[in-house]
């Protein structure tokens, strides 16, 4: 039987509009195998876990566990783990880390305030090589392993690239998916090659749109809009683009009107239609095929 992955590179489903929505990213590393639910089904205390997702909810904040590639050992020793928030709004992104050996403080943040891009001096300022986070999760779906894990170890091979394993984050039949920070732009279908060519266009501040799933900070039909200015424009600076506004045309929920805005003043609105994709094909491995939503992009109008 043919995996999810498989069945939807075969289809050529669209990869733009479909990257997690979050503007701020709160990363906890935790070594060891992860379950389906890797905040409640993990090494990690899942009292803590359950704690992390209430806190977080409605504040703008995803979280999600990281570990380095390779073997995870099944160790329950206590360890300081290492710890990122990062937040993805152009022209301040971000990203903040730390070492802790106590999760459970994590919960005590004001992630209203870092949902909303205010770090407040928060730990040190992380100002590395841009950071790769590889979909892994095995145990969420075998796509992710199958394909992500290689795709990881080869990175950590290569060397250069600061690449961590991470939990879920959304497509597993784009596999293998990524996202990198600070920008926050998910990928998918990626290869190692690719991979690189990202990375070198993140560390002189540009944005590769080729496999590019949209930026973390924005709903949907934001970043299907936000990638279509860029392809009509060729546009490839990273913080060039906001997405001040979507807006359901006509209260139609499957239609918008995004307004995509350029840091030298141009505009342009961009009109979004969610459709269906077809042939019915599995969302995720094991699951019954089904027509997941894609944002397909009507028009583009410049406004200035």
């Amino acid at each position: 039987m043919s995996t999810c992955a498989t069945v939807s590179r075969q289809l050529s489903e669209p990869l733009a509009g479909t990257a997690a929505t979050a503007r701020t990213w709160l990363l906890l590393e935790q070594p060891g195998p992860w379950g389906a639910d890797a905040l409640a089904t993990s090494h990690l205390d899942p009292a803590v876990g359950h704690a992390l997702e209430a806190a977080a909810a409605g504040t703008g904040v995803r979280i999600a566990l990281i570990r380095r590639p390779g073997r995870h050992a099944d160790c329950h020793r206590p360890t300081t783990q290492r710890v990122f928030v990062a937040h993805t709004a152009p022209g301040r992104s971000w990203i903040r880390t730390t070492e802790s050996a106590d999760p459970a403080a994590l919960a005590a943040l004001d992630l209203a305030a870092l949902g909303a891009g205010e770090h407040g001096g928060l730990w040190e300022p992380y100002d590395g090589d841009p950071l790769v986070f590889v979909c892994t999760n095995g145990k969420r779906d075998r796509c992710c392993a199958l394909l992500g894990r290689p795709l990881a170890a080869e990175l950590v091979s290569a060397g250069g690239i600061e690449t961590w394993e991470v939990t879920h984050i959304g497509g597993h039949r784009f596999a293998p998916t990524l996202f990198v920070l600070p920008y926050g732009y998910a990928y998918g279908r990626v290869t190692a090659h690719g991979v690189k060519d990202v990375l070198e266009a993140v560390r002189d501040g540009r944005i590769v749109t080729e496999q590019c799933r949209g930026r973390s900070a924005w709903g949907r039909p934001g970043q299907a809009a936000e990638l279509a200015v860029r392809e009509l424009t060729g546009e490839d600076g990273a913080d060039a683009l906001d997405v001040p506004r979507a807006e359901p045309v006509d209260g139609a929920a499957a239609h918008w009107s995004v307004t995509v805005t350029h840091t030298d003043g141009r505009a342009w609105r961009v009109l979004v239609e969610q459709g269906a994709a077809e042939p019915p094909r599995p969302e995720s491995c094991g699951r019954t095929p089904g027509t997941p939503a894609r944002m397909d992009v009507v028009s583009v109008t410049p406004l200035s």
